[in-house]
C-alpha cells in the first residue's frame, strides 16, 4: 500500500513541477482526477503534498535561523542601538506558549522547564506546543479572526463553527499552506461545509469575495480600485474587477423546501463583471497582471486555484511569511499585514526575500516556519527595556508587548485558572467554544487586538469585564475556582501557596518583594474563612495585572 502511495505522491509532484508553464499545470490538474483512480486501484489514497520533499533538514534550519538574526542584527547596529537581553526561561515559555497555543502554560509545564537544565530545551518545548492539539485550535481561531467579516449575526454562528472546523481540520494535518488556500477557494460545500459558509457570509459577491480573499491571501488591499484607481498602489478598476471575475459564476444551490439542507456551492457556465456604471464586460485576469482564459480548462475558480497555489503567484508565500512573522512578532516585516505593495516597502526586505524562499523550500509547512521564527534570538529576546527610550519598533531590537485576544484571555481563565481541561482539549471544543454563550459574551467584550497587536486598545467596559465580570468571580472563589480549591491542602505553606497562584497565571515564581507583599495580606487574616478569601483577593489582584492580560 504505502509503495503506492509514494509512487502516486512522486507521479504527481513531478507532474505539476514548477517549471511547467501555468496553462500546461492547469491541464495536468485536470488529469489528477484519473491518477486519484489509478491510487484507489492500487488501495491507496491520493496524497498531493509528498511529506518526503518537505522535509528540511537541521542543518538548513540552522543556517537560516542564523541568517535571519544575522540581517535582524544589521539593521539594530545601523541604527546604533543595543539589542534587548535574551528572555528568561519563564518569559520564554509564557510567551511560546501563548503564541503557539494560544493559552498560558500549566503550573506544573512551567515547573518542570524551569527546572531542566539541558542544552535545546527551548527547541523541544517548540517541538512539543507544535505538535499539541492546541496548537491547530489556537491557528484556526487566529485564522478564522481575519477571514471573516466583523459583525456577524446570531444567525451566522453556523458559519463561523463551520470554518473554525475546516481550518482546525487541515492545520491538524498540517497540510501544505498552498494546499490549504487552494481548497479554500475551490470548495463546494457538503465536506468543505467551513468554506463554503465563509462564502455565504459575503452574500457570494464578487467584488466582496475579491477584497476578502485578496487581502486574506495575497495581502493586498485592492478594493479602493474597485471605483477607481487605487490613490497608493498600482492597482487599476480593470485589476480590481478581472480578479472578481472569477468568482462572478458562482451560486448556491440547496434543496427547495429544505432550510436545514447543506450549503452547497456550484459554478454556473455563465455570469460576468462589469465596470461600475458601465456596460464594459471584464474577462478574468489574474494579479500578476496575466489573462485567463475558458482554454485553459476548469471554473473560473478552478483555474484562479491552481494560480494561487502557483509559484507563478507572487504573492501567496510572501503574505503569509509576513502575517506569520507578524502573529509571533506583534508587527509585519510589512505594516499593515494585509497592505503589501511598492508604496509600502519592507522594514527589511533582504529578509523577506529570503524568508519567502525558504518557506516556498520547506514546501509552504507552517509548522516549520513557526519553528523557525521561534528558535531565532529575535523571538527569544526580552520584552524588558532597561534604557531611556525604546528603539523603533521595526527594528525587532526587543520583543514588542502584545495585547491578547479575547478569546486567548477566556481560555487562560477557563483551561488553566480553573483547570477545567488537560493540554489535549476535548474534541468539541472548537465547536463548543464557538455556541457557547459565556465565551460569546465574554470575547465580545474583551476583543481588544485591532490592526496592530501592540496598540492597547482596552477601555472602561474591558477594565469592568476584568474587574469584576463572572469570569473572575469564579476564578477568586472559593466555591467555584478550583485552583483554590487545590491550594487548600494541608501540605503547602502560605508561601507556597502564593507560589502557585504567581505560576498559574504570571508563569513565573515570586520576586521577594511579591512574595512578602502577599503573605503579609494573607497572614492578617484573622481566621480561615477570612484567610480563604485574602487569597481569593490575591488570585484577583493578578488576574487584573497588566502582566496577566499581556503577551510579553
Amino acid at each position: 500500500m504505502w509503495t503506492s502511495v509514494l509512487f502516486c505522491n512522486r507521479l504527481t509532484e513531478s507532474l505539476i513541477r514548477p517549471n511547467r508553464p501555468l496553462q500546461a499545470r492547469v491541464h495536468v490538474m485536470l488529469r489528477i482526477h484519473w491518477l486519484g483512480a489509478i491510487c484507489l486501484i492500487l488501495g491507496a489514497p491520493l496524497v498531493v503534498r509528498a511529506q518526503f520533499e518537505r522535509q528540511v533538514s537541521p542543518a538548513r534550519r540552522a543556517e537560516m535561523v542564523q541568517r535571519i538574526d544575522e540581517l535582524i542584527d544589521v539593521r539594530i547596529q545601523a541604527a546604533e542601538v543595543e539589542s534587548a537581553a535574551p528572555s528568561g526561561d519563564a518569559e520564554f515559555l509564557r510567551r511560546a506558549s501563548l503564541d503557539y497555543c494560544g493559552v498560558i502554560p500549566r503550573v506544573a509545564d512551567v515547573r518542570a522547564f524551569l527546572a531542566d537544565e539541558s542544552p535545546g530545551k527551548r527547541a523541544r518545548v517548540i517541538d512539543r506546543l507544535l505538535a499539541s492539539p492546541r496548537h491547530a485550535t489556537h491557528l484556526a481561531n487566529t485564522w478564522r479572526q481575519f477571514m471573516l467579516p466583523p459583525g456577524l449575526g446570531l444567525q451566522q454562528i453556523q458559519s463561523v463553527a463551520g470554518v473554525q472546523n475546516w481550518l482546525r481540520g487541515q492545520f491538524s494535518q498540517n497540510m501544505r499552506y498552498d494546499r490549504v488556500v487552494s481548497d479554500f477557494l475551490v470548495a463546494s460545500g457538503g465536506g468543505d461545509a467551513g468554506p463554503a459558509l465563509y462564502y455565504t457570509s459575503l452574500e457570494l459577491k464578487p467584488e466582496k469575495l475579491a477584497a476578502s480573499t485578496s487581502r486574506i491571501f495575497l495581502g493586498l488591499q485592492i478594493e479602493c480600485a474597485q471605483c477607481h484607481p487605487h490613490p497608493f498602489d498600482h492597482w487599476k478598476q480593470e485589476d480590481f474587477w478581472g480578479y472578481a471575475a472569477f468568482f462572478a459564476r458562482l451560486d448556491q444551490s440547496q434543496a427547495m423546501n429544505n432550510p436545514a439542507a447543506q450549503v452547497s456551492l456550484v459554478d454556473l457556465p455563465e455570469g460576468e463583471v462589469t465596470l461600475p456604471d458601465t456596460e464594459t464586460v471584464v474577462a478574468p485576469k489574474y494579479l500578476d497582471g496575466t489573462p485567463s482564459g475558458a482554454a485553459q480548462g476548469g471554473s473560473r475558480r478552478v483555474r484562479l486555484a491552481i494560480w494561487m497555489a502557483s509559484r507563478d503567484n507572487p504573492y501567496l508565500a510572501r503574505a503569509t511569511v509576513n502575517r506569520v512573522w507578524s502573529q509571533l512578532f506583534g508587527r509585519g516585516l510589512v505594516e499593515p499585514v494585509d497592505d503589501l505593495g511598492p508604496h509600502n516597502p519592507p522594514s527589511h526586505p533582504q529578509l523577506m526575500e529570503e524568508l519567502t524562499d525558504y518557506f516556498v523550500e520547506a514546501g509552504f509547512d507552517l509548522r516549520e516556519l513557526y519553528r523557525t521564527l521561534g528558535l531565532t534570538a529575535a523571538y527569544q529576546r526580552t520584552s524588558a527595556w532597561q534604557h531611556d527610550d525604546p528603539p523603533p519598533a521595526d527594528l525587532f531590537a526587543s520583543m514588542a508587548i502584545k495585547t491578547m485576544t479575547g478569546e486567548q484571555l477566556y481560555d487562560c481563565l477557563q483551561q488553566t485558572l480553573l483547570n477545567r481541561s488537560s493540554n489535549a482539549p476535548n474534541p468539541l471544543a472548537a465547536v463548543g467554544g464557538v455556541f457557547d454563550p459565556q465565551r460569546l459574551a465574554f470575547t465580545a467584550k474583551m476583543n481588544m487586538q485591532g490592526s496592530n497587536a501592540t496598540e492597547f486598545e482596552a477601555g472602561i467596559l474591558q477594565a469592568l469585564t476584568m474587574l469584576n465580570g463572572s469570569q473572575t468571580a469564579a476564578a477568586t472563589r472559593i466555591e467555584q475556582s478550583r485552583l483554590l480549591a487545590a491550594i487548600e491542602a494541608p501540605w503547602f505553606s502560605d508561601a507556597q501557596r502564593i507560589e502557585v497562584l504567581m505560576m498559574a497565571t504570571l508563569s513565573r515564581p515570586p520576586s521577594e518583594q511579591e512574595s512578602d507583599a502577599f503573605l503579609a495580606h494573607v497572614v492578617a487574616a484573622d481566621d480561615a474563612e477570612a484567610k480563604q478569601r485574602a487569597y481569593g483577593d490575591v488570585l484577583w489582584a493578578l488576574l487584573n495585572s497588566a502582566e496577566f492580560v499581556m503577551n510579553h
